[in-house]
């Protein structure tokens, strides 16, 4: 056998069985079906002896990981994230475009989490989850759950739409300063309230805007779907678009900025925002509206 990992027990505020304790301990190992595997298989030693799923860690414990021989690992995505907001219980990171943030394929925000957040000492902590969905060409802040009570706190806030979200869009064509955009999406009710901060003339596109939102429901492309509805889609947008008036090549112009919320354990109000990306500087470059 050979020695692929070795780490040392973080103190304990009560006693945690290994089994929980070591999800998202071991870089080759990531969930708690391949801890019992590898526990099983007699590939884990605590001070040691062989650990077993009954074993409790109270901290300072040496656990080492062996492997077998010819024994493929897990591959681990080495994907560096941008923490802006993190305790035992959440954290909010910022989403790149062009990043799925879950689903099947390898490089997923989901896939990079584990080696970006600092495990939970808490006795229900879990693999980190995202909280809630951003389409894959949008950027923006994206809410992590990093225990299990935690996971289900946080998906009820967004349930009683306790958690207000505020995007920036880059739009296309002459709009009104603002109101609010009830359609449906998906034959459910959907309701967007916007407010145009800036309008440029364009040659390509007569009018673009810089617009904030605020989705009061949380449907599948529902900004999108909702500005196309009034005639002003997002700027980049090739699936939600106006025929002749699609850029390609720069992305989706669509920021989700801002997250608002009173945290479930601490009762603390968090309110995290990020900056627009230099790409919507570039055309609005006297405009900051996360400083106003």
């Amino acid at each position: 056998m050979q020695l692929r990992e070795t780490h040392i027990a973080k103190n304990q505020e009560q006693p945690i069985r290994f089994q929980e304790y070591a999800v998202g301990l071991f870089k080759t190992i990531p969930t708690k079906s391949g801890i019992k595997k590898a526990i099983k298989k007699e590939l884990v030693l605590i001070d040691g002896t062989l650990a077993t799923n009954s074993k409790y860690i109270l901290g300072g414990e040496k656990i080492e990981l062996f492997q077998l021989e010819n024994t493929s690992i897990f591959k681990r995505l080495e994907l560096d994230l941008e923490v802006l907001f993190e305790d035992e219980y959440l954290a909010i990171i910022y989403k790149p475009a062009g990043i799925l943030v879950s689903g099947n394929k390898f490089v997923t925000i989901a896939n990079g989490l584990p080696q970006n957040l600092t495990k939970s000492n808490l006795p229900d902590a879990v693999k980190p989850q995202p909280i809630h969905r951003l389409d894959y060409p949008t950027s923006g802040l994206l809410l992590v759950g990093k225990t299990s009570s935690a996971i289900i706190k946080l998906s009820k806030l967004f349930d009683n739409k306790e958690i207000q979200k505020t995007y920036f869009a880059i739009t296309i064509g002459k709009m009104c300063s603002g109101g609010i955009i009830n359609l449906k999406v998906g034959n459910k009710n959907a309701s967007t309230q916007f407010k145009v901060l800036k309008s440029v003339t364009s040659k390509r596109f007569e009018f673009l805007s810089l617009v904030e939102l605020k989705p009061k429901t949380g449907r599948k492309h529902q900004l999108r779907k909702h500005l196309l509805a009034i005639g002003n889609p997002i700027l980049g947008d090739k699936e939600h678009f106006i025929e002749d008036k699609i850029l390609y090549g720069k992305g989706l112009y669509l920021h989700a900025s801002t997250l608002e919320f009173i945290h479930p354990f601490t009762k603390e109000c968090i309110s995290i925002s990020k900056e627009l990306p230099k790409k919507f500087t570039k055309i609005f470059k006297f405009v900051i509206p996360n400083e106003e």
